[in-house]
């Protein structure tokens, strides 16, 4: 990567995170490496338009002049709409959480350009994002999961009964309903019985048209941060420990009583066990620069197991990702320099490849 470079930092989007996207986006633009960095703000508003931002060091904003990416590999550029400024970015820095942006959906355009770009490209993004193609996946790499079951809301709304009665033929008591393609808990509720139970299908298919419904486990919950392309490294495994029932939305962004120990209070061997599947996890879904990786720790059995994969993590100021690499040596200002190193050093791995046959 060359020695000073243009940063477009893309934050906001069309989906039920925008708010948590941008104060992830503050927090990055404000610890990047300004020496080595120029920053350009790229504010995705909630209708889907693309807006030259600008970042007073507080708070990142979704309003700014409307702007266009040029999808020429050839001379790939950032356009304005409305004059006829036009900005080259070195290297993309999305920091989107949920559809449109952390689904594969951006980094197929991005691909389209012909631009670097941090993190996951399009298949690790979409089996990262939406949960019953990463748990098939994690299934055939042989990684330990909660019993669970994958339902379309056409099929819950066409007959409600019958697939109340599949589910607990299934599983027990109690649930935890979820959209398949989404995060930060949005959407996910804790049924008890079968009233709570058709609620919470109700309330996730708000959202989505496939849910995922887990058996829920009595157990810690443990996560752990991913970092490289193809060779990638684990960090020391944190805990957290909700203030509310289980870590909803309000006890992730909201209410200021969850804890979260770093490092989390572990045997040598179970930390070994978590940052193994962590990283087993990582190339299950072929994920490249960052992810972080949740686990369930039963209380009564010891077992690890895999709960989800989130290729962007939260970069907030409670954020676990950049919390973990920091207790493990590196400081949030070098990891986000890494992260820029690694999406040059993926882009040009891909541009050694042929496009046409001769």
């Amino acid at each position: 990567m060359q020695k000073r470079c243009r940063v477009g930092v893309i934050y906001g989007g069309r989906s039920g995170e925008h708010e948590v996207s941008l104060v992830s986006a503050a927090s990055v633009m404000r610890a990047i490496d300004r020496e080595r960095f120029d920053v350009v703000p790229i504010a995705i508003d909630k209708n889907g338009r693309w807006l030259r931002a600008q970042f007073d060091g507080t708070q990142a904003v979704a309003t700014g002049e409307p702007v266009a990416l040029l999808t020429d590999p050839t001379n790939p550029r950032l356009v304005s709409l409305a004059g006829e400024r036009v900005e080259q970015i070195d290297i993309f820095f999305p920091v989107l959480h949920g559809t449109f942006g952390e689904d594969g959906t951006l980094q197929g355009l991005l691909e389209m350009a012909g631009v670097p770009y941090v993190g996951a490209g399009v298949l690790a993004s979409a089996a990262g994002m939406d949960k019953g193609i990463m748990k098939a996946l994690f299934a055939q790499a042989g990684l330990p999961q909660v019993p669970y079951q994958v339902l379309l809301r056409s099929e819950w709304e066409r007959s409600p009964a019958k697939i109340v009665q599949r589910l607990e033929g299934t599983l027990a008591y109690p649930m935890f309903v979820k959209p398949a393609n989404l995060g930060s808990s949005v959407g996910v509720s804790k049924a008890l019985d079968r009233a709570q139970l058709n609620v919470a299908i109700a309330k996730a298919a708000a959202y989505d048209r496939r849910l995922i419904v887990e058996q829920g486990v009595v157990a810690r919950e443990i996560e752990c941060s991913v970092l490289g392309n193809d060779e990638p490294c684990a960090s020391i495994p944190g805990e957290i420990v909700p203030c509310n029932e289980f870590y909803d939305y309000r006890a992730k962004y909201v209410d200021t009583g969850s804890e979260l120990l770093i490092p989390a209070p572990l045997a040598d061997d179970v930390v070994a066990e978590v940052q193994k599947l962590a990283i087993k996890a990582f190339r299950a879904i072929d994920c490249s620069g960052m992810a972080r990786v949740d686990f369930f720790l039963e209380k009564d059995s010891g077992r690890v197991l895999v709960n989800e994969i989130n290729t962007i993590p939260g970069f907030t100021a409670i954020s676990m990702y950049p919390k973990l690499w920091e207790a493990s040596g590196l400081s949030y200002r070098d990891l986000l320099t890494r992260l820029l190193t690694l999406g040059w050093e993926r882009f040009q791995d891909r541009s050694r490849l042929r496009t046409s046959y001769n």
